[in-house]
């Protein structure tokens, strides 16, 4: 529980590729005998017939194709949580957010369009379950999948980070969201509109020129960066000093500004305009 003098602050993370390094659909497809070219072709167009929320093209699959409804029982998606590459030292990300950030305290949670299962099998015991919001189905009596109850994907993620907002009675000032593609971009705005803070952690120009901050890293920890500085105004040796004591020695450590300029050029246009006025 938060010490009534501590600013109190809500964290929330998406979960494929933020907290991960696969995919959950990716790890899914192996499990149950479907290959990744198969998988990508058919989210590729849903994708281009823009048929479900950015984010939730698993669970549409999962719902109504009828290979992938024939094949995925509970149980399977538990296995692609256990086979799934979490990033290193998210249990130590939740135990700094929790306690060691003098005068601070913040609320870790999940919010990914992942099938609930995969989440919580990825993540036990190092998130409570209480904590991780993903896509929900309802299950027959062979265990396969019904129906939709809910999914935390395009919009879904801000509705559901407002409930959770207004549950721990916090502002949406004090909401901090990491989040790394294309599903992200409705809460980051959403949150950024309500001077809270985003971290995006790829370089997709999807999130990157949202997000307030870019963290690049192969290690969950590196997150914190952002929220220590600009948040908690700890000076960088102060920083060093907390991943010293987890062990890590901060090697490198760049800030910079990156612009993405795409140039066309106008000497093509300008040619083709004359061989046909040429014509």
């Amino acid at each position: 529980m938060a010490s009534h003098n501590r600013k109190h602050y809500l964290f929330a993370s998406d979960f494929d590729r933020t907290l991960t390094f696969n995919d959950t659909g990716y790890v899914l497809s192996e499990l149950v005998g479907i290959s990744i070219e198969e998988f990508e072709r058919r989210i590729k167009g849903m994708v281009n017939l823009n048929l479900v929320q950015q984010g939730a093209e698993l669970s549409y699959l999962l719902l109504h194709d009828p290979e992938f409804r024939a094949k995925v029982r509970r149980q399977d998606l538990r296995e692609v949580g256990k086979r799934i590459r979490l990033k290193e030292n998210i249990q130590q990300v939740y135990e700094i957010l929790d306690q060691r950030i003098d005068g601070y305290h913040f609320d870790f949670y999940v919010l990914s369009a992942a099938p609930v299962e995969v989440i919580q099998s990825a993540l036990e015991g190092i998130v409570p379950e209480d904590h991780i919001f993903g896509t929900e189905f309802l299950y027959n009596s062979a265990d396969q999948i019904e129906t939709l109850v809910r999914t935390t994907a395009g919009y879904g993620k801000v509705e559901r980070l407002e409930l959770l907002a207004a549950e721990l009675g916090l502002p949406l000032d004090h909401v901090v969201y990491v989040g790394d593609g294309s599903s992200d971009i409705h809460v980051m705005l959403h949150v950024n509109r309500h001077d809270g803070f985003t971290i995006a952690v790829s370089e997709s120009t999807k999130v990157a020129q949202i997000a307030k901050r870019t963290v690049l890293s192969e290690n969950a920890l590196p997150t914190l960066v952002p929220i220590l500085e600009e948040i908690a105004g700890w000076p960088r040796p102060k920083i060093r000093r907390l991943f010293d004591s987890y062990g890590f020695l901060i090697q490198g450590w760049e800030s910079v500004q990156t612009d993405w300029v795409t140039l066309r050029s106008s000497r093509v246009d300008g040619e083709k305009a004359a061989a046909a006025d040429a014509v």
